[in-house]
């Protein structure tokens, strides 16, 4: 059979490849958008665009396109961005908060020492080219032609659940060209629209009609030696082969923990996930600054944040509770009382909801803010946490919630952390359910930690507070 020449040439791109691209747009539109602010402030406020006017005001054009992607960490989900809805709100959002930003710096400076139209001009024109290339990105990147053709091998629970997935995203992270299985009941039928189209003997001729750039394979169980001789075949024939889990991965940032073979956390925690003492040395310094830092800004809020709360509910103004660190091992965990004194009268532990009714209302601006949260840096200070790390819990919710959960307790095998990948991602769980999606979030962290993903946490995690989306 010949490789199938369809394939040759077409552009697919990927999740990752997506947001390098969404990226790169906007650091393009942001130092466009510099420049033609300089100019303009060099035209109506100097003497013109000369040497000196050039030299003196350099680093603006480093600062300002750095400042703008900072501000735009948020509107990196490569699923949000192809919404022009979403889009647009979030580069609004993003331009908004710089004026908050710089309007405090501004008064906070000397003054004469900053400049006002040429920080105007340049917000100005850089939403309107933001604007404008994401409104090219949303048009002409989530065109199919530059979607792949994937073929999904096992129509079981696997294969559904990642069908049922990629129907959910909107628009779609790759065209499903069909399903392959192997049980003679489920050939010819088909699951939310989608055609099981044969069998393993089948396959290559499915891959090369179908013009099929990728295939998934979804099975679980044991595979028998006539599929896999197939796949061979068709990797040998230039298709990719891809596991579900990784697909599910890429596509939410999550690890399918319900979809998992026995072996899986020994094959992730063991022999794939061995990291540096390079990185735990680094990743601890830098726990250390950002905990001196963020008690520094404590400092500041401190005693505006505790008459509010004494003025409202009275003492105490600290909430102290037993949680559980790397390893079990148990701590006291110190935050902001955001909820009645008697928020748990039956001495029973509950799920914060949000909206919860227990939640005061210095306490629920405090949590939009994520100030509640700052008194933590002390437990990340004595090493109890991390700046980044699954959410710490309660050691009678871990009891619990390790009995109908699978692998719940591997989300022990690192600090927990005053942010991290399944709150910036999903907040709360507020229930089993709940937490079993977020526990997703945490084993994707734990399974590909490191410094980069830890620095992208911490500026996702800014970017929440600077945009008040408390959880």
């Amino acid at each position: 059979m010949s490789r199938p020449g369809g394939r040759i040439g077409r552009l697919h791109l990927r999740l990752g490849e997506r947001r390098l691209l969404l990226i790169l747009g906007d650091a393009a539109a942001a130092s466009v958008a510099t420049y033609l602010a300089l100019m303009l402030w060099a035209q109506f406020d100097w003497l013109g665009w000369t040497p000196e006017f050039v030299q003196g005001r350099a680093a603006w054009f480093v600062a300002l396109p750095l400042v703008w992607l900072l501000l735009m960490v948020n509107q990196y989900d490569v699923h949000r961005a192809s919404s022009w809805r979403s889009t647009a709100q979030g580069v609004i959002l993003a331009a908004g908060a710089g004026i908050v930003l710089y309007l405090l710096v501004y008064f906070s400076s000397q003054p004469g020492s900053l400049p006002r139209r040429g920080i105007l001009y340049f917000l100005v024109l850089t939403t309107i080219l933001t604007l404008g290339w994401r409104r090219v990105y949303v048009r002409v990147f989530t065109a199919p032609a530059f979607l792949r053709r994937v073929l999904i091998v096992g129509a079981g629970t696997s294969g559904r659940t990642l069908l049922h997935i990629v129907k959910e995203l909107k628009p779609p992270p790759f065209l499903v060209a069909g399903l392959v299985d192997d049980d003679p009941a489920k050939v010819g039928a088909a699951f939310d629209g989608v055609p099981v189209l044969g069998n393993s003997t089948q396959l290559l001729r499915i891959v090369e009609e179908g013009d099929v750039s990728e295939i998934i394979v979804a099975i679980t169980g044991e595979m028998n030696g006539a599929m896999f001789q197939a796949l061979l075949d068709a990797q040998e024939r230039g298709v990719e082969i891809t596991r579900m889990a990784v697909t599910y991965e890429e596509l939410l940032g999550r690890v399918p923990i319900r979809h998992l073979e026995s072996d899986w956390l020994l094959r992730s925690f063991v022999d794939e996930v061995r990291v540096s003492g390079l990185y735990l040395l680094v990743k601890r310094l830098m726990d250390i600054v950002g905990a001196l830092a963020g008690l520094l800004v404590l400092a500041v809020f401190l005693p505006w944040i505790s008459l509010a709360v004494v003025l409202e509910s009275g003492r105490p103004v600290f909430f102290r509770q037993a949680r559980l660190g790397q390893g079990g091992r148990p701590y006291t965990v110190v935050k902001f009382r955001t909820m009645r004194q008697d928020a748990e009268a039956d001495g029973r532990p509950h799920w914060a909801q949000e909206g919860d009714p227990r939640t005061t209302r210095v306490g629920s601006l405090l949590r939009k803010m994520h100030l509640d949260e700052f008194p933590q840096f002390w437990n990340v200070l004595m090493g109890d946490m991390s700046l980044v790390g699954p959410r710490p819990e309660r050691p009678e919710l871990v009891a619990e919630l390790e009995k109908q959960i699978p692998f719940y307790r591997a989300r022990l095998l690192v600090k927990p952390g005053a942010g991290g990948w399944a709150q910036v991602n999903y907040g709360k769980g507020a229930s089993v359910e709940g937490s079993a999606e977020k526990l997703e979030y945490d084993l994707y962290y734990i399974k590909h930690r490191s410094l980069w993903l830890d620095l992208w946490i911490i500026l996702r995690t800014i970017g929440s507070v600077i945009g008040f989306r408390g959880v």
